[in-house]
């Protein structure tokens, strides 16, 4: 099932050195010892490995994250190769093996052209009204085709104790409607490469060059109509605004000129009621849907559905879709190997097949009951917290303390593994594996309607280097990846355990109480249970906290959106004060040794700025800046830190340091 939409993940930077020395976690040699603490964290402590270190020319962004995912990679690629020689026996090993076969057999993919294809591509030539269109729609979701509306399957916001099918706007080419609206020499030099891959991909299906560009200025035209209408980032993090659960009618009434009952046919979505995401944009689209002229509908379609499988297609395509998503778009330099390509396929296709095998192989018990002891003390910490707030009153901090009693940790791998026997993997049918195992996952997804919520189901494989909150559980969850050297190890000195793991637990548990996350109930129900007076004085805390981060400037001309990272910048920096005071927890009381030089606190707040570490091309920051709601690396470790008291404490800065800040001013919120 796809993961809820208000799920909070981490996107994290982990740092991938070998430690320092045996049981510091520090790493000295990544440090600029021009640039003092007090004046730049981050700059500080990863100075000098932000100068030697060169993105490779496959990433559009590079950091310890990037080396952990590799090392992610490797071992998926050893389980995945190792597959193939298990035999026919192996049922689970043969699927991941065929699948994998499929894509590196390049002579075949070149050999069979767009002829898997054509199947589809001419039903779409063959649609003559709006309400084959409409039906269209439907069918492409089983395709999982970017469209103008996409439906999955989630938890009811208000009923977490059920599932709800929901309908939000999609449909366009670029990243971000700011893409097609924004009149910046970025944006235009975007819009330029953007028709131009399109008019590649009608040429390559067969259109002569002046039907390919007509076409592509369409299909151009038509998705900026689209991006007009569609609601921002921002106010698509608003969970009472994008609740709109209605029934047929209600749908019907709500956007007249859309037919539902074609749309969910088309999609064998026979359900009775509806989370509309985004009402306004649909009725909106159902006029543009009527008033296109059906021809340049087919064109976008047909757009769409190459685009989407560009990557599984002969060479041409997938260096078109290369030269505009990975390079025009976030960077790159050059494709990733073919066999990244294919690990992501299987691993998207066939995850938990995968995972289990990677769980069995990196994953050691040792390493959870580390993990549950971590969680424990960062729990404890967060609740004292809360008791010790002076903006909350008693009344909501119970509320909250019985939400924080209710949270439910996952830890490594899930308890129970998804069951792929139905699904039909061949060795030489590549797009039919890509277009089996889509439709595999879709009605999976739909499988759930009508039955209890399943809270046994993950949103992450195990081998996912990341974490996440999700408020309709009230769950964090931290897959196995994320759980090893040195980011998280077990023979490390607590301090940087505590101030990265512990930093990252923290994060997680603060989702379940930054802006979105504390909508929802300690069950998981989307309700207001906070006193008014209390909301009053959390909008005030995190207004100050949107400021700042406004106030940054990654790249030139660009600032931070304070309000689209609001919730990720809460999760940093609540994160951070609790994860400083579970290590103090850990301490019982007792000194902590002097290491490398640095007293117990020092080396939290350097392990904290260890993982931030990276460095990502410009296009790739804009992309972030427009589209993605963490701040960049450099600017998670310092606006939390400027805020911490104890990290002026530990440093002594003072008036006039760049990391300064007035206790007047430093914003405290959990």
């Amino acid at each position: 099932m796809q993961l809820n939409r208000l799920a909070l993940a981490l996107t994290l930077a982990l740092p991938l050195a070998t430690l320092a020395a045996p049981g510091s976690g520090i790493v000295q040699r990544n440090f600029d010892p021009t640039v003092r603490i007090q004046d730049d964290l981050y700059m500080a402590v990863n100075g000098n490995w932000n100068k030697q270190t060169e993105i490779p020319a496959d990433k559009t962004w590079w950091g310890a994250f990037g080396e952990l995912r590799d090392l992610s990679e490797s071992r998926v690629r050893e389980i995945v190769e190792q597959a193939g020689q298990n035999g026919a026996a192996d049922v689970e090993a043969r699927r991941i093996a065929d699948f994998y076969q499929s894509f590196m057999d390049e002579p075949a993919v070149e050999k069979a052209g767009l002829a898997p294809l054509r199947p589809l591509l001419d039903h779409i030539a063959g649609i003559n009204d709006v309400t084959a269109l409409t039906r269209e729609f439907g069918l492409l979701q089983k395709h999982a085709v970017s469209l103008p509306i996409n439906i999955g399957v989630g938890v009811d916001a208000k009923d977490s104790s059920r599932y709800l099918l929901e309908a939000e706007q999609s449909g366009l080419g670029m990243p971000n409607r700011d893409y097609y609206l924004q009149a910046d020499d970025r944006m235009v030099k975007a819009r330029t490469a953007y028709t131009d891959y399109l008019k590649q991909l009608f040429q390559l299906a067969g259109a002569d060059e002046t039907q390919a560009r007509d076409k592509a200025a369409a299909v151009m035209a038509l998705e900026t109509r689209l991006a007009k209408l569609q609601w921002s980032s921002v106010a698509n993090r608003d969970a009472q605004k994008t609740y709109n659960k209605l029934s047929l009618d209600g749908l019907r009434k709500t956007t007249p000129g859309f037919d539902w009952s074609v749309f969910l046919a088309g999609a064998d979505a026979t359900v009775g009621e509806l989370d509309l995401n985004q009402p306004s944009y649909v009725r909106a689209a159902a006029k543009l849907i009527n008033g296109e002229p059906v021809s340049v509908w087919r064109d976008y379609l047909t757009a769409r559905v190459l685009d989407r499988y560009a990557p599984v297609l002969p060479q041409a395509f997938v260096d078109a879709h290369f030269r505009f998503h990975q390079q025009a778009i976030a960077g790159a330099k050059q494709i990733k190997p073919r066999w990244k390509r294919g690990i992501a396929l299987v691993e998207k296709n066939l995850g938990e097949d995968v995972g289990k095998q990677y769980v069995a192989r990196y994953f050691p018990a040792e390493a959870k009951a580390k993990m549950d002891t971590l969680v424990g003390n960062l729990l404890k910490a967060y609740a004292q917290s809360i008791d010790k707030l002076s903006w909350m009153s008693p009344a909501t901090k119970a509320q909250a303390k019985d939400k924080l009693g209710k949270y439910v940790v996952k830890i490594g791998y899930p308890s129970k593994w998804r069951d792929y026997s139905g699904l039909v993997v061949k060795a030489d049918d590549l797009l039919g594996n890509v277009d089996r195992g889509t439709e595999f996952a879709y009605r999976f997804d739909l499988a759930h309607l009508g039955k209890p919520v399943d809270r046994s189901e993950w949103g992450m494989t195990p081998q996912t280097v990341n974490a996440y909150y999700n408020p309709s559980m009230n769950e964090i969850v931290f897959p196995a990846a994320i759980l090893q050297p040195p980011f998280f190890d077990a023979t490390a000195e607590d301090a940087v355990n505590y101030g990265g793991i512990g930093a990252v637990i923290g994060h997680e548990i603060s989702h379940g109480f930054d802006d979105e996350g504390s909508r929802f109930d300690g069950n998981g129900n989307l309700r207001e249970w906070w006193q008014a007076k209390d909301r009053k004085a959390f909008a005030g805390l995190t207004g100050k906290l949107v400021n700042q981060y406004n106030a940054y400037s990654p790249l030139k001309d660009r600032r931070i959106n304070g309000k689209l990272t609001l919730g990720e910048n809460i999760a940093d920096l609540s994160g951070l004060q609790i994860a400083y005071k579970a290590y103090h927890l850990s301490l019982g009381g007792q000194p902590a040794p002097e290491l490398d030089g640095y007293k117990g606190d020092q080396r939290f707040f350097i392990g904290f700025a260890q993982v931030w570490r990276d460095k990502a091309r410009d296009e790739a920051v804009l992309q972030g800046l427009v589209a993605d709601p963490h701040s960049p690396s450099r600017f998670r470790a310092i606006g939390a830190a400027v805020n911490s008291d104890a990290f002026h404490a530990t440093f002594g800065t003072k008036p006039g340091d760049g990391m300064y800040k007035r206790e007047s001013e430093r914003i405290r919120i959990w």
